[in-house]
Order: C-alpha cells, then structure tokens, then sequence
C-alpha cells in the first residue's frame, strides 16, 4: 500500500475535502480577479465569487474574498479616513448594518445549488448595470443614501457583490472625484468590519476559510500587482470589456450547468 503525496496528506489533515485541483483553481480565480481589480478598479467579485463558489462552495467563497480583500486593501484606508466624508459614509453604513445581516442570513439558509444559481444571476445582472452606464446624477440624500447601502449590505452579506450599487450612486454625483475615492475605500472597509463580524456569528467565517486564504491570497494580491501596472497600456475602453468580458464569463462559468469541466 503506497503511502499518500505530502501535498494529499497536508490536505486530508488541514483541509479535508478539498484536493490539490480543486485549491489550484481557486489560485487562479483569485488570479484573474485581482488583474481585473488591479487594471480597471472593479469587477474582482464579480469574477472571484462565481468561479470560486463553483469549486470550494458559494458559502466558503464570499467569507474567502472577504478575507484576502479586506487584508489586501488596508495600506489604503489611512488616506482615505483623511480625505473621506465620513459623515456621508456614516450615513451609508446605517442601511449596510440592516442589509449585511440579512445577507448572510440568506447565504447561511439557502441550498449551495440554489446560492450558486442566484449569485450567477445577480452577477449578470450587475454586469448589464455596470454595461448601460448609469449614475445618479443628484446630491446625496440621507433617505437614499441609507437605502443604496442597505441594497449593498445585502448583497455584500450574501456574496460580496456590495460595489456596483454604491459606485453608481456615489460616482456621478456633485462629489468632489477625490471624496468619492475616498468615500469608498472608506465605506468598503467598515462594510468589510461588519461583513466579518456577521458571517463570524453566522459561523461562515471559519479556520477553513482562513486557510484556503493562505492559497487564494497570494493569487489575488499577483494580480493586483500586475493588473495596476497594466493600466496605461491600452485604452480604458479597452480594459473595460475585457473585464466584462470575463465577468460574463465566469457568470456563465459558475453555474451547476458546467460543473463537470471543473476541478
């Protein structure tokens, strides 16, 4: 009888039920996400959450990008406490505290199948949202704000999806480019504390995720690497369909339709 690979045993010991093809796949989605982050500024949920809840479930997947994000984004959030308008962002987060935890309500209860089936279906939906270009074009206005992040805070809850409903309605507003920046890394970074601290109470941010980290995180913080010093390049326009290009893709790719071309 032939004794198992050092890699298989680390795995059955550390992680069991997850093999070598099933973490190399995560690698690169991890991979693929932070270029598309890294080089246009958006679109590394939209492709991380689909791709990974396919291989490592749609439970692990979202509390996974939590963790490698929040982690990879902190030398951040210094300059953006300076230069955010924190009352604005307080403002937001009031709704994000209501839609965080019936997000993570709703990804603790509902069948992986029918999770996968839903995050596919809401990523393509973004997509076309993120597609047609709209903004809110008014001033910022307390009852809206809380519901925008109320909508995020769902969708962060339930799949770390909290981005395209906040850009758009902070980004074409009459808010300075610079407050706006800062406005949002402010905001994703409370919104991540939150985040956190719901799925911990849920029981979805477990020691499993913490170390199938250790193997996405380094894939994802390469791609924010490169994927920054790709932009200049091309053309913005460029960049930005082939980032919905792949968004798309892995949509279409995440579904239990193709589950037998995956790890």
């Amino acid at each position: 009888m032939t004794s198992p690979d050092p890699i298989s045993a680390f795995l059955e010991a550390w992680l069991p039920g997850h093999s070598p093809a099933e973490l190399t796949f995560v690698f690169f989605a991890a991979l693929i996400a932070g270029l598309a982050r890294g080089f246009s500024g958006f679109g590394g949920a939209l492709i991380f959450v689909p791709l990974a809840g396919a291989s490592v479930g749609p439970k692990i997947a979202p509390a996974l990008l939590l963790v490698i994000d929040g982690l990879m984004t902190l030398g951040m959030l210094p300059d953006g406490w300076r230069r955010a308008n924190r009352r604005e962002v307080g403002t937001m987060l009031i709704g994000t505290l209501v839609g965080v935890p019936t997000g993570t309500a709703l990804l603790a209860v509902l069948p992986p199948v029918t999770l996968r089936w839903l995050v596919s279906g809401v990523v393509l939906c973004l997509l076309v949202f993120l597609i047609s270009g709209w903004r809110y074009h008014g001033r910022p206005k307390a009852p809206l704000t809380i519901g925008v992040g109320a909508l995020a805070g769902l969708f962060g809850g339930a799949a770390q999806l909290s981005g395209p409903p906040v850009v758009a309605y902070w980004l074409g507003g009459a808010i300075p480019p610079l407050t706006v920046r800062a406005n949002l890394i402010l905001y994703f970074a409370l919104s991540t504390v939150i985040s956190a601290v719901s799925y911990l109470i849920s029981g979805i941010l477990t020691a499993e995720v913490l170390l199938i980290a250790l193997v996405a995180g380094p894939g994802y913080g390469i791609g924010l690497f490169f994927g920054s010093r790709l932009f200049g390049v091309a053309s913005e326009v460029t960049f930005r369909r082939i980032c919905f290009t792949l968004i798309a893709m892995a949509a279409l790719f995440g579904l239990p339709l193709f589950d037998t071309l995956r790890p």
